[in-house]
């Protein structure tokens, strides 16, 4: 990458000369990973055959299970790795941008030989890790979608958490009392959207610090759904807390794709949703006259006011619209998951939906590929207990945050959120 500096002359005059730069972090990063894998690998080898299964036993189109040694399949895929991280190094050295589709082919080999090393004996369901991997991912989906919105139109969406959290216990009563999916999904929407209104609120009319008010509106949402949830919802179990659940619908023909079938095209309402939810977004966001309006209030409001766009009414609508989308994730959990609301259910994914926001560049798209990326960590997570690998059960519950922490911190690279993002706007 190179960049324009300054430079003067004996004579005093200044011009600009190009200065190269190196990055290094998304190299360092696959050096990290496969020094680790490599270390994994020599000091707990693991001998036999790991088996792949790539369909179930009800699928239309059935391919046989996928058999490899354990010890040689995990050493030559490290080999790969090293020579894709020395690829990366040597970019690096030499000033080019790693391209995009090097850690994409780098993620999905070490995945692979990490898996053949943690299923030696076993077997690793493709199909089962991921159609769970993309059902975990859901309600990361819809905060992170709430997240790109209201961080896009200026204001930094830190609540993401009360709002999945309000969400799932709005939609947990109105769909026990009506016995109808949809009205807990409405009442989800609106749990979500009464947490974004205080929060678009203090930080836009009183200009209260954002992040300050959103992780206030999170505790605040923690502890008033923990108390209601004990004086209301437990000693009317059966009346309040026991939701009538959206049931999954396979589409025809789709539904029997070998592999992709199954995970994405036999999922509930709420999960075809997730997929319009995103296309609709990553096309209005760049396509429409409400995109163009959303982006240049979050960039420069200034510019935005003198054209004629009312930068705080636009702020406060579409941080709502944000809290709602959010509360569709939170529907999840008391609708799809389980049909019953508990304390503290959504356990810190609004944080994670924050992240994959950053992760994904603030990008609908790159965002849910991002929560996607969690959820196959979360889902990951499972199966690894279900194989037994000789991996202490607490690193096992750490997965999900350490990769978290690795996208966000090695693989995000330098990256800009939207100008305002987090300022409070004052006409004039």
């Amino acid at each position: 990458m190179s960049t324009l500096a300054p430079e003067v002359a004996p004579d005093g005059t200044i011009h600009l000369a190009t200065v190269k730069t190196r990055h290094w972090k998304v190299a360092v990063t696959l050096g990290i990973v496969t020094i680790g894998l490599g270390l994994l690998f020599l000091l707990v080898p693991r001998s036999g055959t790991s088996r792949f299964r790539l369909s179930d036993a009800t699928a239309a189109i059935g391919l046989g299970d996928v058999e490899v040694p354990t010890a040689s399949t995990s050493w030559i895929v490290w080999v790969l790795l090293v020579l894709l991280t020395a690829w990366a190094l040597w970019d690096a050295w030499s000033y080019r941008a790693t391209g995009l589709w090097l850690p994409i082919v780098y993620a999905v080999l070490a995945m692979f030989a990490f898996l053949t090393w943690a299923a030696a004996g076993g077997l690793v369901p493709v199909p089962g890790l991921l159609f769970g991997a993309v059902s975990l991912s859901v309600p990361l989906v819809f905060g992170a979608m709430g997240g790109v919105i209201g961080e896009r139109v200026g204001v930094v969406n830190v609540a993401i958490e009360g709002q999945l959290l309000l969400g799932a216990f709005t939609a947990v009563i109105l769909s026990s009392l009506t016995d109808n999916p949809f009205a807990g999904l409405i009442g989800a929407m609106i749990g979500g959207m009464f947490v974004a209104f205080i929060l678009a609120a203090f930080s836009i009319k009183y200009l209260v610090d954002q992040v300050i008010v959103g992780v206030v509106l999170n505790v605040l949402v923690t502890g008033l759904t923990g108390f209601l949830f004990g004086v209301l919802l437990a000693p009317n179990q059966s009346a309040l807390n026991n939701a009538t659940r959206f049931t999954r619908i396979k589409i025809p023909l789709l539904g029997d794709i070998p592999i992709i079938g199954p995970v994405l095209f036999n999922q509930t309402f709420i999960g075809y949703l997730m997929y319009v939810t995103v296309a609709v977004v990553a096309w209005a966001l760049y396509r429409s006259r409400w995109g163009l309006r959303l982006r240049s209030v979050g960039e420069h409001p200034q510019a935005a006011d003198t054209v004629g766009i009312k930068v705080n009414p636009t702020r406060f609508w579409n941080v709502l619209l944000a809290g709602a989308i959010a509360g569709i994730g939170g529907a999840y959990f008391t609708l799809v998951s389980v049909p019953q609301f508990t304390r503290e259910m959504t356990a810190g994914l609004g944080f994670i939906a924050l992240a994959a926001v950053i992760f994904g560049r603030w990008d609908p798209v790159r965002a849910a590929l991002a929560a996607l990326l969690f959820g196959f960590a979360t889902n990951l997570q499972n199966l690894l207990t279900v194989l037994k690998t000789p991996i202490p059960s607490e690193f096992m519950l750490m997965l999900p945050y350490v990769v978290t922490i690795l996208a966000v911190a090695g693989f995000a690279g330098q990256i800009r959120g939207p100008a305002a993002a987090g300022k409070p706007y004052l006409k004039g």
